[in-house]
């Protein structure tokens, strides 16, 4: 699901400006199970019914014009994903937001609504982090649970955290510290544990995932560690400054 516009130069205009939106939005478990492309599907279609005057991306076959964040995983929830959507015309806001609400697809919902600087460059550049819960299947053994925090703690004061991750029927090797910008562990009310990761998006680095962070934990605290759910909780732009976890 990648931005259909190529990326300007920094600070440039796009050549062909239109107003656009960004749509926060929430993915709930009834739409988690949709492959990437058939939920890219469902947007489009969804963004028809809305009598929005959409702008179209070039293209064999007319489609409305539109720019995700960063993929999402198979089977993961995600509370506050982020979508660009371009109009031949601009629309008052109140407007954008009653036609919105009544026609995304089934299992996403409306969270909030932004007016996009005709400037600013494409959404799926400027996302720099995410954020994710991942509640861990429990209770965990106490010897284990007091094992947890330590290891969080050598994760995050390791220089280089050297993994392997797999691609077809290849290893690559890689180093998933760079990735890991911060790591917390809580304890959920029913007496299971959450951790709660902010994994970093780079161009050049790759991008942080959850299992392999779980992964990485599980070896440093001798404990085994298994995700009962994964929830992207939000996503975070370069002009942000996010709080400590």
């Amino acid at each position: 699901m990648s931005p259909s516009e190529p990326v300007p130069a920094s600070g440039a205009a796009p050549a062909d400006p239109r107003p656009r939106w960004r749509v926060a939005y929430r993915r709930d478990p009834e739409a988690a199970a949709l492959p990437q492309r058939e939920e890219a599907a469902a947007w489009e279609a969804a963004l028809w019914e809305t009598g929005l005057p959409l702008a179209e991306a070039a293209g064999p076959r007319p489609r409305p014009r539109l720019a995700f964040g960063p993929p999402l995983p198979l089977a993961m929830i995600a509370e506050l994903e982020l979508v660009d959507i371009y109009l031949a015309t601009r629309q008052p806001r109140a407007e954008v937001r009653r036609r919105l609400t009544s026609a995304l697809p089934a299992g996403h919902v409306l969270v909030d609504l932004h007016d996009v600087w005709l400037g600013e460059p494409p959404l799926a550049g400027r996302v720099v982090a995410a954020d994710h819960r991942v509640e861990l299947v429990g209770p965990l053994s106490s010897g284990a649970r007091a094992r947890l925090k330590p290891a969080v703690d050598v994760l995050l004061a390791a220089r280089s955290l050297p993994r392997e991750r797999r691609r077809g029927d290849r290893s690559i090797a890689y180093d998933l510290r760079p990735l890991l910008l911060d790591l917390a562990l809580a304890d959920l009310p029913s007496g299971g544990s959450v951790l709660r990761m902010r994994l970093r998006f780079d161009p050049e680095a790759g991008v942080g995932r959850p299992d392999e962070v779980l992964a990485a934990l599980s070896e440093a605290s001798g404990a085994e560690l298994t995700a009962a759910r994964v929830v992207r909780e939000r996503l975070w732009l370069t002009d942000e400054s996010p709080p400590a976890l």
